[in-house]
């Protein structure tokens, strides 16, 4: 779901409380509310006789498609709703999924019609938007008409004297041409005022009616809380996917292009010494000596890689002493700070050091920072963890960088990323994780 009225970035002479009773959006928002009437009486009659109907006919065959009838016309209505709300409230709410049954035919489609809670979400629309939209249409129009009549009061209040006996808008009659009437200069002035407060005021009470429809077009017309939790699972597996075959792919390379690659110059190498070892020893203790500094570079590597795979030190001793070993290799000075009463679920102690482990190792490529600080704590049944220096900022999570795909790693365990980076610095990354201890 969004909400979009379009730019605000413009500059305008008058503040907004001037603007707002003729601005386009209390125009759309008007004409809503307008139209709600006529369709919301459209949809009552139709669903409540198309589905009283299938009730009563369901002593018979006929009563059940009769019945999935009238909830695939309030799920048509629904769309139509969906576009208008769309249209004139800048509410766009996604499509709820159709229904569609596990095998071809018109029982398959009335048995899904009925089985849908959207189907009977859309029902409940019918009958409830009526009286809503009958109560708002007189509410929004009485106040808009009032409002506007009487700040235009000195416009027309010559018409009453001239085609009624009254000289103004009266406050007080008691029937026999007796009455307190509003016709002096003082009270036209006074009447055009209260007209104008009122004129002010009818913006922000439109858009508090209108409120009221946004929450039924969201509740009852869009995808169930459970649709959406489905989707964004399927998402953040997606995400989950391809970040766990970039690993691999990654494990991989480092492993051809290193250690494989030192370990193969280290077998021939090892094959020359020996044939040299009879004829040449000294070559060929040269050369084995040669091998042995390969190794130590093939075992590092390897080492580095293992680390980079899940630390031993975070396994053996938590994240207080893995961020302690990742802020010493940091180019700049960090502070580590730890503050955690036990140990959180490992799958989330791992996502906690490599979050701290990249942004370390954003801070020494691409910060210029003098120093750096790291801070872990619980809050709740959750982990928080902030990553700050004094570097030059503009950090942000665009398409593409390391903090975008850092983002979408951590929305993977509903996690949470929060960047405040002006450009000059300084730079603060706060990241929020679920605890599941």
């Amino acid at each position: 779901m969004a909400i979009d009225y379009g730019s605000r970035s413009r500059s305008h002479v008058l503040p907004q409380a001037l603007r707002a009773p003729v601005e386009g959006r209390m125009w759309r928002e008007f004409g809503y509310l307008l139209l709600s009437l006529p369709i919301s009486l459209a949809l009552f009659c139709y669903a409540v006789t198309m589905t009283a109907a299938g009730a009563g006919l369901l002593v018979t065959f006929l009563g059940i498609p009769v019945l999935a009838a009238s909830l695939a016309g309030c799920r048509a209505f629904g769309m139509l709703e969906r576009a208008r709300a769309r249209a004139l409230l800048g509410l766009d709410v996604a499509e709820p999924a159709p229904a569609r049954g596990r095998k071809g035919g018109l029982l398959s489609w009335v048995g899904a019609v009925l089985k849908s809670g959207v189907s009977w979400r859309h029902l409940l629309y019918a009958l409830l938007h009526m009286p809503w939209a009958l109560f708002a249409f007189i509410v929004s129009v009485t106040f808009w008409c009032v409002s506007w009549a009487l700040f235009l009061y000195p416009l027309w209040q010559w018409t009453l004297a001239d085609n009624t006996d009254q000289p103004g808008i009266a406050l007080y009659m008691d029937g026999e041409g007796n009455g307190f009437y509003l016709d002096t200069p003082f009270e036209i002035a006074v009447t055009s005022v209260l007209g104008f407060l009122l004129v002010l005021i009818s913006p922000w009470l439109i858009r508090g009616l209108t409120f009221m429809d946004r929450v039924l077009v969201i509740g009852l017309l869009g995808p169930s809380l459970l649709a959406n939790r489905v989707s964004e699972l399927e998402s953040d597996r997606g995400v989950v996917v391809d970040t766990a075959a970039a690993d691999l792919r990654r494990i991989e390379r480092d492993l051809h292009d290193g250690a494989q690659a030192r370990l193969v110059a280290l077998a021939m190498d090892l094959g020359l010494a020996k044939e040299k070892l009879a004829e040449d020893p000294e070559a060929a203790a040269g050369m084995v000596d040669e091998a042995h500094g390969e190794v130590k570079l093939a075992l590092q590597e390897l080492r580095d890689l293992a680390r980079g795979i899940h630390p031993a030190v975070l396994t053996d001793r938590g994240l207080d002493a893995a961020l302690s070993a990742v802020a010493s290799r940091c180019t700049v000075p960090v502070t580590v700070e730890v503050d955690l009463s036990a140990r959180p679920a490992p799958a989330i102690e791992g996502i906690a050091y490599f979050t701290v482990s990249e942004l370390l190792q954003n801070i020494s490529k691409h910060s210029r920072a003098r120093r750096a600080a790291v801070d872990v704590w619980q809050t709740e049944d959750r982990l928080m963890l902030q990553v700050r220096d004094d570097g030059v900022g503009g950090a942000g999570a665009t398409s593409g960088s390391g903090l975008a795909g850092l983002t979408e790693r951590l929305d993977a365990v509903d996690g949470v990323l929060v960047i405040d980076s002006p450009a000059g610095g300084p730079t603060t990354i706060t990241a929020e994780l679920p605890w599941r201890g």
